[in-house]
This record gives structure tokens, sequence and C-alpha cells, in this order.
């Protein structure tokens, strides 16, 4: 089943990000093991058009992939907005995934130059993907400007420390009309599957692949996870319950 972004299909609910790896081979081969359909790069490590450059954008197929520029690396509403501009000129797309991080220790976003640098981006035309806290407040104010989407951080940017914002999270997703991606913090395949269960649309990492032992063998455990929480969340789990319920019946049961 299809699921969208502003008006893009697509078919996995797994995105996946280009930093960290040990090379590129394994990158490629990680990402095809995901089976992800969108790949995040931060514009600041794009170099397109370079004579002799041999780099990151050699070995992302845009035939294959939907990439997704971001402003990794902007501190302020006024960088992430210039890093937008510089990937529109590039050609890629329009779309964007904001992220404005003045934090040098936590990498915690900025709620307010995000809110600024989103409007402004959205009055241009851009389709913008923000990076936040898990805050049902702000993601419901980036929704009535006009994001595409909110990404609330699970856990911090690469501790895995897996789904610590789960309430919110919940809130979020309940109040939300457009796609609610989980972002950031995840260490392992059963994280993703919370963050699914719970009605999130889709999930987004980086490191927990990049820096695994076996990356490939990890994205794919990833996509599967990721899979296995968004059928559990179709499916509409049992109620919890206080006592135990026999599985079988308990009629005919032969007396002493």
């Amino acid at each position: 089943m299809t699921w969208k972004i502003a008006d893009k299909e697509f078919t996995s609910r797994f995105m996946i990000g280009t930093g960290k790896y040990p090379d590129f081979d394994t990158m490629k081969r990680a990402h095809t093991a995901s089976g992800a359909e969108i790949i995040t790069v931060a514009i600041r490590r794009v170099d397109i058009g370079a004579p002799g450059h041999v780099g990151l954008m050699n070995h992302i197929d845009l035939n294959k992939y939907w990439l997704l520029p971001n402003t990794a690396g902007c501190a302020t509403a006024e960088e992430a907005i210039r890093v937008a501009h510089l990937s529109k000129a590039m050609g890629i797309n329009n779309w964007i995934k904001l992220e404005v991080i003045p934090d040098p220790k936590y990498l915690l976003p900025d709620p307010v130059a995000t809110f600024e640098a989103a409007k402004n981006l959205v009055e241009e035309g851009f389709t913008v993907l923000p990076y936040i806290n898990a805050d049902p407040i702000l993601a419901k104010r980036l929704e009535e400007i006009g994001c595409a989407t909110v990404m609330p951080l699970a856990s911090p940017i690469g501790s895995g420390q897996g789904v610590r914002t789960l309430d919110n999270i919940k809130v979020i997703i309940e109040n939300a009309n457009i796609p609610v991606i989980v972002d950031a913090g995840l260490g392992t395949p059963s994280d993703a599957s919370i963050a699914m269960e719970n009605g999130a649309d889709a999930c987004l990492l980086n490191t927990a692949v990049a820096l695994a032992q076996d990356p490939e063998k990890m994205a794919l455990g990833f996509k599967l996870g990721i899979e296995a929480g968004r059928a559990a969340y179709e499916a509409g789990r049992i109620p919890v319950k206080e006592i135990a319920s026999a599985s079988s019946p308990l009629a005919g049961i032969v007396g002493k």
C-alpha cells in the first residue's frame, strides 16, 4: 500500500541517510537492503558538476531514489534558508528536510528558528519536512503553515537510545493530518517497530545502520521492523489486560 508526502507516492516507509558509512560501497549495499525509496543527504556534502569529482552523488542512483536534501549543520534560520536556496539552485528538487540545530552537545533542534525558517520556505514554494523535538504544539503549528510532514525525534540524534518520546509522539500522531515521520535516536529495528506500531507513517534513520558492525544486515533488519510495526498498527492490537485470558476454549474440559 502506498503513502504520500505532498503529491508524491511511496511504497517503502523507511527513509535512510548517507553519512558515517565506512565507504560508499557499504552505503550502497545498505541502501539496497533497506528497500528505501527516499535518501536524505546534507547539502554541504553534495558537489555536483565539479570536474573529475567522484563523491557522494556519484553513488546514488537518482533514477531509483528520491533525494531529500537536508540542512544539517545549520545553526540559524538564516543559514537553513540559504542552504535550501542552494539546494534548489543545484537543481535537485524543491524538497527540504529542515534542520536548525544550534546545540553542539545534544544536537537538539531550535523550535523558534525551525518555525521561522519553515514559514519562509513554505511561502517560497518549498516542500518542507521539519525535524523537531517531540512537541505536539509545534508540530500542529508547522502543519498549519503548510509543512508537508513533521519529523519528531525519538531521542537525540545518533544516540541509539530508542523511542524516549513516545507519549508525545502519540499526541502528535493523534492530532496530525500530515505524515508523522519519527526521526533520530533509533538504535535497533525494534525501536522502529515501536514507533510504527503506534501509528507513525515512516521512520528516518542513519547512524544505527551506518555504524552497525554489518550495515547491510542492519538495514534489512530495520526494513523488516518497520514493515512489522506498520502491519501491527493496521491490524489493531488486542487490549492490554490485568489478568490472563486462556487461548483455548474452556468448554469441554475433562474433570478430575
